[in-house]
């Protein structure tokens, strides 16, 4: 059950968007990660979604409503996240704010977000050597990602070329793959060497692949990615091959998501 009866309040970190007939069948990234969350969510309990478009308006939540969000997720995004340009910087500037001084407050990044929190969090991000993780990809969990997932091994999509090579300070590892080293990572609110740690002691969870993602929209974005040669044809066969593989986003990432913000089935 959720911590209070009043609905969970989540700000959304809109980093993209979708386009064309991806757009047209999933919706934005808002319409995404609604469903997402509202799948995974446990029986009768409400939550609230506010989008904040950091790209073109630069806004986010004003700083005396931050206390009343639970958690603040960041979406992915078509750009890199060490691009020297404005909104990003914005954007790194105002994660390491609510990092240091609202720990109260969870901050949940995927794909670009993973990205940006680690910037923020004094890590580096970089192009991975022009080495792509497309579609559905088996993650090699760490001891702490099995804790925390209740799994052995988790799935889940992918869609990136870029990546956090190494672990800020004061985090941990949940998971690698032979490509991307820090596939996710975790920041507790108290002494994360403590033999009780729960999901809910997270302040800082990321994962560099979408566990909002589901088979037909990631197939969707290789076949337009693959048709304009931003993804090579190997790559895109490669994760064709792959498509039927098992999802565990929302039965198990989902469910972990929500745990760490107080909610439980």
């Amino acid at each position: 059950m959720s911590k209070s009866s009043s609905p969970t309040k989540l700000a959304l970190l809109v980093c993209g968007s979708l386009t064309g007939s991806l757009k047209d069948t999933y919706g934005d990234y808002t319409a995404v990660f609604g469903e997402f969350l509202q799948r995974a969510l446990p029986k009768d309990v409400k939550f609230i979604l506010d989008p904040y478009d950091v790209v073109f308006k630069m806004e986010y939540p004003p700083e005396d409503k931050i206390d009343t969000y639970e958690g603040i997720i960041y979406t992915g995004s078509a750009a890199s996240a060490y691009e020297d340009v404005e909104w990003i910087n914005k954007l790194v500037s105002y994660t390491a704010h609510i990092a240091k001084d609202k720990p109260n407050v969870k901050l949940i990044g995927i794909c670009f977000g993973h990205q940006i929190i680690g910037r923020a969090l004094g890590a580096e991000c970089v192009p991975n050597n022009g080495k792509w993780e497309v579609g559905p990809t088996t993650l090699d969990l760490t001891e702490l990602g099995k804790e925390l997932f209740g799994v052995e091994t988790l799935n889940i999509q992918q869609m990136h070329r870029d990546h956090v090579p190494t672990l800020p300070p004061n985090v941990q590892l949940l998971a690698s793959t032979p490509v991307s080293y820090n596939q996710g990572m975790v920041r507790f609110t108290a002494n994360p060497e403590s033999a009780q740690r729960k999901l809910n002691d997270v302040q800082i969870f990321t994962l560099q692949g979408h566990p909002e993602f589901v088979e037909g929209l990631v197939t969707g974005l290789v076949e337009v990615r693959a048709k304009s040669g931003i993804i090579d044809a190997e790559t895109a066969a490669d994760s064709e091959r792959r498509k039927g593989w098992r999802n565990d986003g929302v039965p198990v990432i989902g469910k972990a998501i929500w745990g760490i913000l107080g909610v439980t089935a």
